[in-house]
């Protein structure tokens, strides 16, 4: 019996000790290691800038004036073209035909006007021995004037149908570069259809797109260095002349257009630029990408870590894109606070952390 005692007695104390060495180690699971970073605004560094193109300030989209089938093109993207040179033809023969009517019309007219004077004269004769009467002579009279308001409308219609064969042909009112061309022969076009562009080469602009938290640099007259990226030694200056009022949906960022001063001729349509900010300036609160979590409804959160609990704590955020990796917060966090910046997906609510490398920024 003493000998069973003892037996039982040990593993008592055997179960007992293994009870205590899985609490130690449920207690010691639950605290996580975690790296973090103090949310704050980034300066804009040295060097970084906006990638974009060089556009024309002003583009003049140029159609035809009136229905009809493309019958030539003499010019294609790229080239140059002077004020007054033809860019497109229509087809002209029913255009040519109504000109042939009006002036038959017109011929007709000036006959029936000839031969409403010549009667009205000779009512005029014939009134003058008694052999007529007055009511003849104003009736020829009448017909006469009609006559020659018939012949003021033909020469007014034959006029429209002369000015409607001119504009069977498009011609550039400017010089410029054609940047598009919308149609080709054989096809048949509307009036005021836009069938060519021409890009006016006295203005340029760079064309950049701003992180919408980025408020300062989409300021108007913020001042800019251009630099060409096929050839960095050329550069130019330019500042802000336009920004689109509202930001794109899926990159949260506006068009921002910024006019070049005196720009050098290399600066060519469509050359790709780097658009970099003369003042560095600070954006808003920034996060790496690895901080912030995205949950299965497509939402953003942090982990949020209290310092003095040393507890992390799950907080929604709306955020956007940064030009330069990582995300802008728009909202959901205050600058100072330290959010963990690695595992966002493995941590839990109240979850206990240790903070393994405090990386400030």
């Amino acid at each position: 019996m003493r000998y069973g005692g003892a037996i039982a007695c040990l593993c008592l104390v055997a179960v007992a000790l293994s009870g205590c060495s899985e609490s130690e180690e449920q207690v010691a699971a639950e605290v996580r290691p975690v790296l973090s970073v103090v949310a704050g605004p980034r300066a804009n560094e040295p060097g970084t800038g906006f990638t974009g193109a060089v556009e024309a300030k002003m583009n003049i989209e140029i159609g035809f004036r009136l229905l009809g089938r493309i019958t030539t093109r003499a010019v294609d993207v790229g080239d140059v073209v002077k004020a007054g040179q033809v860019l497109m033809t229509l087809d002209t023969t029913s255009l040519e035909l109504a000109v042939r009517q009006a002036e038959a019309d017109l011929a007709s007219a000036k006959a029936k006007l000839e031969l409403a004077d010549v009667n009205a004269r000779r009512q005029a004769t014939l009134l003058k021995t008694q052999a007529t009467t007055r009511e003849r002579l104003e009736e020829a009279e009448q017909t006469a004037e009609a006559a020659e308001a018939t012949v003021r409308q033909k020469e007014a219609d034959l006029t429209k149908a002369r000015e409607q064969t001119s504009y069977a042909s498009i011609i550039a009112e400017t010089d410029g570069v054609v940047s598009a061309v919308n149609a080709e022969v054989g096809q048949v076009v509307a009036a005021g259809q836009s069938v060519v562009t021409i890009a006016r080469l006295e203005a340029l602009d760079a064309v950049i797109d701003v992180p919408d938290t980025l408020k300062a640099l989409q300021a108007l007259g913020t001042d800019y260095e251009i630099i060409l990226l096929s050839n960095p030694d050329v550069k130019a200056k330019g500042r802000v002349r336009e920004v689109a009022p509202e930001a794109d949906a899926a990159t949260r960022t506006r068009r921002t257009k910024i006019a070049l001063d005196t720009p050098d001729p290399s600066f060519r349509l469509g050359s790709t630029i780097m658009a970099k900010p003369v003042e560095a300036v600070e954006s808003s609160i920034w996060l790496p990408e690895s901080a912030v979590g995205i949950d299965k409804d497509g939402a953003f959160f942090v982990w949020v870590i209290d310092r003095e609990k040393s507890a992390a704590t799950r907080r929604a955020v709306d955020v956007s894109k940064a030009h330069s990796g990582g995300y802008d917060i728009v909202s959901g966090l205050q600058a100072g606070e330290r959010v963990a910046s690695a595992g966002v997906n493995s941590l839990s609510e109240n979850q206990i952390v240790s903070l393994t490398d405090e990386t400030a920024r």
